[in-house]
Formats: structure tokens, sequence, C-alpha cells
């Protein structure tokens, strides 16, 4: 071992009468420690939110929205014949999307109304598997009645949230309502089809499970009198970071009357603002380790005063400056990584005992996710150690600089 380890090691270990400056080091480690333990549960917390709400959103929303800029697009089998061939895209499947009022007994509530195909559905978004309760194939049109049978009602599927709202199950009736319909001279004449609850959806955020409902693209085309066309596609890419490149592909295949948006396009501001907040969250909680770095500074400063007779010795014994430097560096040091090692195990383990065991939860009408989510990236773990490193080791220079200067001659004066 050199010296100047043995040294620093040494100090750190202070005497009876110097405990007051052992005190102070272990207060500094213990600062250190809920500095990097906080910074790594906070950017966990933060990255699985992102991430968890990430999958929340494309597991109702496909990755790229597909439309025409004339409006509904007529010669969709086509154009979805054309968009699957191109690199990238995995799936396609058309849409109709409008807004409506839907009622029941006493109970009314404003809902958005979306076409789709049951059969193709399921390969763009994974709504078959946030179905609580009936299936998909309720959507699929019965066929044509027996002769002297009522035609069979059009099937329905409504999100959690909004079948509460409406106090309905599978097998009830809901009333659709729409406000563009005909001009007559008695003014405009809502249309109204009457569906059957056939499924109920969660998605696990509040939003989409209070406002959303499903029917069949025949039954959304009759309903909106749009004969055979759609609104657009929906389409599902390998690789969700590249669905702008994508998007861009589908637009260039298609040509300049159509317009491929893709989910980052879509979701911008919010994911943007995500990451400005755990930009934010670092540097904010990284003023803990901060202030750590001052204790740190405190204690090397102490260390040296009451260590200055010791520091003569050394020079006078034929020490150089530049190990009474490196001495106190690495006395700064071992406290800093002390701290450091520990609040990465703190912040590791309580990410896993969060992960584990739902110990916090978020009330569903406020967040869009029921539990605090926690996800833990190394980057942001070996980010996190290399700050608090750096900021305990630069706290170490200017107390280490003071005692290289140290005159022997001075100090053992009146000795």
């Amino acid at each position: 071992m050199r010296y100047e380890w043995f040294v620093s090691l040494r100090y750190l270990k202070a005497k009876r009468k110097q405990g007051f400056i052992s005190l102070i080091s272990l207060i500094s480690v213990f600062g250190v420690t809920v500095g990097v333990m906080a910074l790594i549960v906070v950017l966990a917390v933060m990255t699985g939110f992102t991430e968890g709400l990430r999958e929340k959103i494309l597991g109702i929303n496909s990755h790229i929205v597909v439309q025409q800029l004339a409006g509904p697009v007529e010669n969709y089998r086509e154009m979805r014949q054309a968009v699957e061939r191109i690199e990238g895209v995995t799936a396609a499947t058309p849409y109709i999307y409008s807004q409506t009022m839907l009622t029941a007994g006493g109970s009314g509530s404003g809902a958005i109304l979306r076409g789709i195909d049951p059969g193709s559905i399921t390969q763009v978004v994974s709504l078959g598997e946030q179905l609580i309760a009936g299936s998909l194939d309720g959507l699929s049109p019965a066929g044509e009645p027996a002769e002297g049978q009522a035609p069979d009602l059009p099937g329905i599927i409504l999100g959690k949230e909004l079948a509460e709202q409406l106090r309905v199950g599978p097998g009830d009736k809901v009333r659709l309502f729409s406000p563009a319909g005909p001009l007559t001279p008695m003014g405009i004449i809502p249309k109204l089809r009457t569906c059957r609850v056939v499924g109920i959806f969660a998605s696990g955020m509040f939003e989409y499970d209070s406002a959303l409902a499903y029917v069949s693209l025949a039954t959304a085309q009759n309903f909106l009198e749009l004969g055979d066309a759609v609104h657009g596609l929906e389409v599902r890419v390998d690789d969700i970071y590249k669905a702008g490149i994508i998007g861009s592909r589908i637009e260039e295949s298609l040509g300049l009357n159509y317009i491929a948006k893709d989910w980052i396009r879509m979701n911008g501001n919010l994911f943007a603002a995500l990451k400005l907040e755990k930009t934010a969250m670092f540097i904010a909680l990284a003023l803990i380790v901060l202030v750590a770095a001052f204790n740190i500074i405190s204690t090397l400063i102490m260390v040296v005063m009451e260590k200055g007779k010791d520091i003569a010795i050394l020079k006078s014994m034929g020490s150089t400056s530049a190990s009474i430097l490196r001495i106190f560096i690495y006395e700064g040091l071992v406290i800093g990584l002390s701290g450091t090692i520990l609040g990465m195990l703190g912040g590791l383990g309580l990410c896993e005992l969060l992960s584990r065991y739902d110990f916090i939860k978020l009330p569903p009408d406020v967040y869009p996710i029921s539990t605090l989510p926690v996800k833990v990236l190394p980057l942001d773990v070996t980010l996190v150690c290399i700050a608090a490193v750096v900021i305990t080791l630069g706290a170490t220079l200017y107390p280490a600089w003071q005692a290289s200067r140290v005159d022997p001659a001075v100090a053992l004066r009146y000795e």
C-alpha cells in the first residue's frame, strides 16, 4: 500500500479526542448516500412513467395514422395493400373516427366512436388483450335475419369507465346520437342508432376508458352515411422509434394527397415535457449531492487544521507537496466513493421493492397509470454515480491544496 493511502485511511479513523471529525465524515457519507439514492429512484420513476405512458398510448393507438387530405378514403383496400408492402410496416387496418353521444336509460355521456375492422385490428393495437368482458367477434355483423325475425342489433364495445357512467354491461342496449343529421324545415335532426354492448375494455388510462366506444366498420359507415369509405388507415411498424422515417416512406409511396402522422409527432409535446421534467429533477436532486460535498470540504478543512503538525512532520521527513495533496484527495475520494456505492445499492434496492410490491397507488382519474412505475436504466445509474464522484472529488481539491501548502517551519515553531 502506498503510504499516501495508509495515512489517509488512518485520518478517517479518528482517535477518541477527534471523534467529532469522524462523526462529520459519517454525516458526509450519509449525505452522498441519500443524494445518490434519491437520484436513482426519481430517474427510475420518471423513466418508468414515460415508458408506461407510451405503452398505454400505443396499446390503444397505432404507430402511424394515414389520412387523405381531401377527406374520407374510398379506395382504402388498395391503399392498405400498398402500405403493407412498404419496408418496416407489419400491418394496417382501416378506421373511422367520430364524436357522438351515448345514452342508456336515464344516463348519457359524450364519447368518441371508432369504427374498426374486427379481423385486422388486433394486428395493429392490443385491443383484444384489454377486453375484460365479451370479445371482438361480437362486432361482426350476424348476417341476414331469418324470415319473420327482427334484425340483430349491431354490437358496441365500451370503455370500463364509460360503461360505469352509463350503468350498462354486456347484453344491454345503448343509443348512439350524432348531431350531424339531415337538414329539414324543422332544423337538423340528430341521427339515432341502437346498439348492444358486446364487450368492455380496460386500457388502464382513464381518458381512454371513459370516452372510447368501438363498433364495426360497417356499423360506423352506415351510421355516419360514409358509404364504402373510411377516414384512414392505422399502421403498425416493426420499430416504433423509426415510425417517422417509415411515415415519410408511406407519404412518398402514396403521393402528395396523403399524410402519415407517427405517434411521436402526435404526442410530441407530452413526451418532450416528460423529458424536460426528468432533466429538471436530475439537476434539482443533484443539489443534495452538492450539499454533501460542502460537508466533505468542511470535514477535510478541519482535518487539515487538526493535523497541521503531522503534515509538517511528513514534509520534514521528505514528503512532497504532491504527496500531501494526494493524501487528502484520497480521503475525500473514500468518503465520496463510499457514499456513492451505498447510495447506488440503496437506490437499486428501493427500485426493486417499488417494482415488485405496489406500495404507492395513484388515483386513476388524475394519473394515466394506476401504480407507481419503475424502470432502471443502466445509463442513468452510471451518470448518477459519475456525477456524484466528480462532485465529491472536486470538493476535495481546495482542502488538499491548503494542506500541501503547510510550511513545516511555521507549523513546528512552538513545538
